[in-house]
């Protein structure tokens, strides 16, 4: 029953996007509905929360964390790595600005589900398969990463890297929210999103 009501989400999701999304000939979809919705159901399509952590405690260089929140939302915490390009912002830019490296896995994150399932099927729809998302969002980082601790006597190889992974990427989301303003600001300015030029010229 689940899985139905999922599929029928993000079948409304899709109808909606395409409906109404102003796409022009640099932004249109390019891939078949069929293809599209197999696609974005996929569970290769999505990442868990302690996948995630996993990526920020190794530093991974390949994946790119894309906070579609607002800039005062993501000011007031935010996961560390992770650019803040909110949500009107993206779907009304060309997003090749923000998706062009194709070696990089963008991975794109809200309060839940809904903004990211959206951006999801607007980046997959045109073409762009190195973006996921963050399955639950930050709700569910926090809930998985920082609501984690251990419990019972004895603990498995496995259950001790997970606990450690999170534990560490814990700290690390904690270190960051808790610095002082003028640091943090400094900080998450520092990760604004630069996009690259796409056009020649000298600076």
């Amino acid at each position: 029953m689940n899985i139905r009501k999922e599929i029928s989400v993000l079948l409304i999701l899709l109808s909606l996007i395409l409906a109404f999304l102003p796409l022009s000939a640099n932004r249109s979809f390019n891939i078949k509905p069929d293809r599209l919705m197999s696609e974005i159901l996929s569970l290769d399509a999505s990442f868990t929360a302690d996948q995630v952590a996993e990526f920020i405690v190794k530093e991974d260089p390949s994946v790119q964390l894309i906070d579609l929140r607002s800039a005062e939302d993501f000011g007031k915490e935010a996961i560390p790595g992770a650019v803040n390009i909110p949500y009107p912002e993206f779907i009304n830019s060309d997003p090749d600005v923000w998706l062009n490296n194709k070696k990089i896995r963008n991975i794109f994150y809200t309060t839940g589900d809904i903004e990211s399932d959206y951006a999801l099927v607007y980046a997959r729809g045109m073409g762009y398969d190195n973006c996921y998302v963050m399955h639950g969002g930050i709700t569910e980082w926090k809930r998985t990463v920082l609501q984690t601790k251990f419990t019972g006597e004895r603990i498995t190889a496995r259950e001790n890297a997970l606990f450690e992974t999170r534990r560490r990427a814990g700290e690390m989301f904690t270190e960051l929210n808790s610095l002082p303003d003028s640091l943090k600001l400094k900080y998450l300015e520092s990760r604004k999103f630069s996009a690259k030029k796409l056009d020649g010229g000298c600076e």
